[in-house]
């Protein structure tokens, strides 16, 4: 049965290494990215102040 699908796989050009390919890179560009909502404000209001008044 293994032999049938090995041959059927070939026929219809699916390999078992391309599959392992294509699972990796699904797995790799499927996650999510890092979180881009802090960007939306201004870097100058994220920032600490670096002045204390003492």
């Amino acid at each position: 049965m293994k032999r049938l699908q090995h041959w059927f796989d070939l026929i219809a050009g699916i390999a078992h290494d391309e599959q392992a390919r294509l699972d990796h890179a699904r797995a790799i560009f499927s996650a999510r990215g890092p979180n881009v909502d802090a960007l939306q404000t201004p870097a100058c209001w994220r920032r600490r102040a670096r002045i204390c008044a003492a």
